[in-house]
């Protein structure tokens, strides 16, 4: 997630149990052209293992550079292929999840990605299309298959949902039935560990991804870990809890930013995310996004009511949410599916992050 997944938050993520953790989106062209700030976004810490980088690109020769890369310069130890991002200034350039609609386009992507990785293990992440009229997730998934990648993991809206309405379990059951080679991850409207459960029973995917679900919620990864091995164990922290997982998050961001005010101003995203649900004043949140230095943020969390239990309305959705009356797409993208017309230049910019 663009601005969330950061090393910080993984580090946070990975203390709480175990998964995969992808870093941020990087953008192929700016990892090729070794912009420095798409080299500080693919830092890992010194216990990160697998090293995971989440791949974004249109241009197949692009993405066969940057796997190569990555591979031989041991950046990372697997690659992910982002065609899942439904943001408008994304899709309408024809990347993201616009994409595997042009699906000579998308073979070519992941012979390419494939190819220039090596050993190393390629995964893609797509959604079931562009909208209802525009599936493309099975065809998809069977390219994938026959060009080699190790997994697909299915976020089951359409761009056009973008993040809202619910989320359709069912394609995931479709996909896996369609990619019986290959693992199937299921991902959308997880937000907790028992989400996870009723997933997987329900459509038969290999694993789960998560997204939104961690938002102010690291602790997730202990729950999903406990979940899969049979505990019916959840963590439920009082607000006394909740506030020391958020002056440990804004440490590890200042330590990473490597200043506290600028750690600290990043943090401010995830405020409400960790105390949504609980009895908190306005001012008390107010105080907490905009504290100077650690030292007062320690100072703030002391204030808050730590033996206020989590609340039932702590559950549930977080991050951004809506349906898009249409998506933004390049001119005439949809009148051949079988175009082989790569993006323009812009298409692919030198900026990384979503």
């Amino acid at each position: 997630m663009a601005g969330i997944t950061n090393i910080g938050f993984r580090t946070l993520c990975r203390e709480q149990g175990g998964g995969l953790f992808v870093s941020e989106m990087i953008t192929s062209r700016a990892l090729v052209e070794r912009v420095p700030l798409t080299f500080q976004m693919i830092r890992f810490g010194p216990h990160e293992s697998p090293r995971s980088i989440q791949l974004y690109g249109v241009d197949p020769a692009i993405i066969g550079k940057a796997a190569r890369m990555i591979a031989e310069e041991d950046l990372a130890d697997h690659i992910d292929l982002n065609f899942g991002c439904p943001v408008p200034k994304v899709t309408r350039r024809g990347g993201g999840s616009a994409l595997p609609y042009k699906r000579n386009l998308l073979r070519a992507i992941l012979r390419e990605a494939v190819a220039g990785a090596g050993p190393l293990p390629v995964t893609m992440k797509m959604r079931m299309g562009i909208d209802e009229d525009h599936l493309t997730y099975v065809e998809a998934g069977r390219i994938a298959v026959e060009e080699g990648l190790a997994a697909v993991a299915l976020h089951a809206r359409t761009a056009r949902q973008h993040y809202g309405g619910t989320a359709h379990w069912d394609a995931i059951k479709r996909l896996k039935d369609a990619v019986p080679e290959i693992p199937v991850l299921g991902n959308g409207d997880i937000w907790s560990a028992d989400d996870a459960l009723r997933m997987v029973a329900e459509t038969g995917c290999d694993g789960v991804v998560i997204g939104r679900g961690c938002l102010g919620r690291p602790w997730l990864f202990r729950d999903l870990d406990l979940a899969f091995e049979g505990s019916s164990e959840r963590t439920r922290p009082a607000l006394g809890e909740v506030g020391a997982m958020m002056l440990r998050h804004a440490e590890l961001l200042c330590e990473v930013i490597g200043s506290e005010r600028h750690g600290l101003a990043d943090f401010r995203k995830h405020v409400g995310w960790y105390l949504k649900g609980f009895v908190v004043g306005a001012e008390t949140r107010r105080a907490l996004t905009s504290v100077a230095g650690l030292s007062e943020m320690a100072e703030r969390v002391a204030e808050l009511d730590s033996a206020q239990p989590w609340p039932d309305e702590a559950d549930g959705p977080r991050g951004k949410s809506g349906e898009r009356s249409k998506v933004s797409l390049p001119h005439n993208w949809l009148d051949d599916p079988d175009d082989m017309t790569i993006p323009g230049a812009g298409a692919e910019d030198s900026t990384s992050g979503g």
